[in-house]
């Protein structure tokens, strides 16, 4: 009966240290740590990202601003609806180019700048593939993008 008892408690207590083994290798991979998604108004947004923004648009479907923060530059749009962001991202994907995107906002700079942003505001950063060298503001067409996890 003791055999029994302690073989159990061997493979119990053997599970709880491979458990805490795993959980140990997942949190230190030196993966950065993201928030959850932020949401909010553009100003709201631009606070929690550091900036403070120069208004370019204000219309009611669309805001949009220029941020300068010390992770660099780049601009920052809030949207009234998913449909509205959505739509945009169709139309800016043709161009190809980096986009941190959350919920009703989207972050548009160098890759790196916005994977830094990234550890501010959440959202996933997007990376398009271009489809119009011709300069030519785009009217649509399929959206290719590739996300990154980083």
């Amino acid at each position: 009966m003791r055999v029994r008892v302690a073989a159990a408690f061997t493979t119990a207590a053997a599970r709880r240290v491979a458990g805490a083994v795993l959980l140990i290798g997942v949190a230190g991979c030196g993966a950065p740590t993201v928030p959850p998604e932020a949401s909010g108004t553009l100003e709201e947004l631009a606070v929690k990202a550091g900036c403070e923004p120069r208004i370019g648009t204000e219309a009611a479907e669309l805001r949009q601003a220029d941020c300068r923060t010390d992770l660099g530059t780049y601009v920052l749009a809030t949207f009234a609806t998913d449909r509205g962001r959505q739509e945009w991202l169709d139309a800016a994907n043709d161009y190809g180019g980096s986009y941190l995107v959350g919920r009703k906002w989207v972050a548009v700079g160098e890759q790196g700048v916005l994977t830094a942003l990234r550890g501010r505001l959440g959202g996933t950063v997007e990376t398009a593939v271009g489809h119009s060298g011709s300069g030519e503001r785009p009217t649509g067409g399929a959206v290719h993008t590739e996300h990154h996890a980083s």
